[in-house]
Formats: C-alpha cells, structure tokens, sequence
C-alpha cells in the first residue's frame, strides 16, 4: 500500500511504500487485552484504615449475671453500645459489626491487592501491529468519531519536527485539513456524578496523534494543543493508538518515522543470532624461564668435539727442519 507524502502547504512530494508494520491482521481482542494491562499497571494501589468502624465499645455480654448483659431478653447477638440508661434498662445500638451503622466493612479494599497485568512480548508487538494497520483504515477512523480530511491517510514531511511554535504548528495542522478535528478536540464538559470529587472533574475529547522519529522540538511546541499527542516511534503502545480500548485513532506518521519503523524492523519478531564469544588471549612481553631453548650437556659436548677435530685438521702440517751439511 503506497501514500502520499504531504508537505506543510498540503502538496504532494511524493509517495511511498509502507512497511510491513501496516499489512497486520486486525484484531480487536488482542489490542484491548494490551490497554487493558497498560491502564492496570498504572493503578495506584488503595484501601481502607484497618481500624475503621472498630473504634466503638460495643460489648454485650450474653451470661446470666451481668446486669448490663441481654441475657433472657430475647434480643439478637448483635454487639451494641448503650447510649443511656434506667437501672438496668439499657438504651443499645447495634455497632462495629458489618451492616450497622457507622460499622465495618465485612470485606473492604486491601492495599496488598496486586492490580498489575502481565502480557506476552508477541502478544503486546501483534497488537501493536493491529492498532497501527488499523490506524490507515478511513472507515474505522470515521466510526471512532474523528473528523477525517479527505486525503486521509497520509505521510507528512519531516520538516514538522522542526517547528519550535504553537502558532506554527496549527497552522500546519489547519493547512492539512485538521480544522474540524481541533475543534472537536478541544471541547471541555463537567463530567457527571461524583466523579467531580475525585481528581475527574472534566470530560476531554482525545484528538490526532503525530508520531515522530526522535525527540524533536514540536514535542514542545504541540504540547499545549488540547487533544494533539506527540510521540516517538519506538515509544508507541497499544494505548496511544487505541485509547479507551477503541481501534482507529487518528494518527499522522512523518517520513523520518517510517524509515526508522522500516529500518530497524519496530514491534516485529525477529530471532536475533547469538554470536559465541570468543576469548582474547593477551599477549606478554615476558617471556618465561621454561621458554627458554634449552641444550643438554651431552650434545654440547659432542658438538665441542667435531669442532676441535675439525680444527686439527685444518692446521697446517709442522715443517721438519734439516740439519745443515758441513
């Protein structure tokens, strides 16, 4: 599948093929089973004060001869505190058991409950395969609910990591189309119920993402654009393409960022050859005493010998000197 390459004025440079990233099975099970154990992980563990609803003193005892017991009254067993009295009438309440008032929970929230999910390393790289093919498919971008341009999908150029301001960087965005997105993007409503009261006052809708090769300055400049998500390629997850367990998110790759996604075989399962090590001998300067050319005492003395016969007959003969004749 080829696309188009879009510069920041919405003309095409070029197109290009893309890589085997985009050609993935979609599978809708596998990428919410990923968010699902992205979100749990991010859970922060909670409970409840292992003394709450115990700090009354509700005793009442059942024996025949304690005056405030509730022995042969016909009562139930609940444990209760008295509030007044008349004599030995006793005004109770029923206390620190579970289903009276102001009592303890009979099972409440343990902080040693562990929230984190474990996921296969296949599994988690095929269901970010299927979120990023899911990514160029028009009609599931539309069903999410993202207002799509007409050109949709495409690649832009890299020049966009470069822009250092906000200012450019919708410009950039309107020029490709985006104007309908941003302002869906950037509507803000109170969320209802009592959700207000616990950290999750605003509703927010979620807008594009742009994914870059490396960090970059509009990883700066987009950051205060509601609803536009910057990140890296070898960064992306199952949640960033599909927040809210939802395939098809709006999403804009630069040209840089497939190449890398192309080069070095990203979210791809690849068995990697292990090289055996080999050990370097080091080499010493020193050489040892048993390195050392050793000659025995027999063969020098026979190598002495040949040598010295050698020389006697090589010396010239002695000259026999004559008497002189009278």
């Amino acid at each position: 599948m080829k696309l188009s390459i879009l510069n920041l004025t919405k003309t095409e440079i070029g197109k290009k093929e893309l890589p085997a990233q985009f050609h993935e099975e979609i599978r809708a099970d596998l990428v919410k089973k990923a968010v699902v154990a992205i979100e749990s992980n991010l859970r922060q563990p909670y409970g409840a004060d292992p003394m709450a609803g115990k700090r009354a003193s509700a005793e009442l005892s059942r024996r025949r001869h304690k005056y405030r017991g509730s022995y042969s009254l016909g009562i139930s067993r609940v444990p209760r505190k008295i509030l007044s009295r008349r004599g030995t009438r006793m005004n109770w309440v029923g206390a620190f058991a579970p289903g009276t008032v102001k009592g303890r929970r009979a099972h409440p929230p343990k902080v040693e409950k562990i929230w984190t999910k474990k996921l296969n390393t296949k599994e988690r790289r095929k269901a970010i395969r299927s979120a990023i093919s899911a990514t160029v498919i028009k009609q599931l971008v539309e069903k999410r609910g993202h207002k799509v341009p007409e050109n949709y999908p495409f690649i832009i150029d890299s020049k966009i990591e470069e822009l250092s301001k906000t200012k450019e960087v919708i410009d950039a965005l309107t020029k490709l189309g985006l104007t309908q997105e941003l302002e869906r993007s950037s509507i803000k409503k109170v969320r209802p119920g009592i959700g207000t009261m616990r950290g999750r006052r605003y509703r927010k809708k979620i807008g594009p993402l742009v994914v870059v090769s490396d960090t970059c300055k509009l990883t700066k400049s987009a950051k205060n654009i509601p609803g536009v998500e910057i990140v890296k390629v070898d960064k992306l997850n199952a949640r960033h393409l599909a927040p809210g367990i939802s395939i098809g998110r709006l999403t804009i790759f630069t040209e840089n960022a497939i190449n890398r996604m192309e080069k070095e075989q990203l979210f791809m399962n690849i068995q990697k050859i292990k090289t055996p090590k080999v050990k370097k001998v080091k080499e010493t300067k020193k050489v040892t005493k048993k390195s050392k050319p050793t000659v025995k005492k027999e063969q020098v003395s026979k190598v002495e010998q040949k040598t010295v016969v050698k020389e006697e007959k090589i010396t010239p003969k002695e000259e026999v000197i004559k008497p002189e004749e009278k």
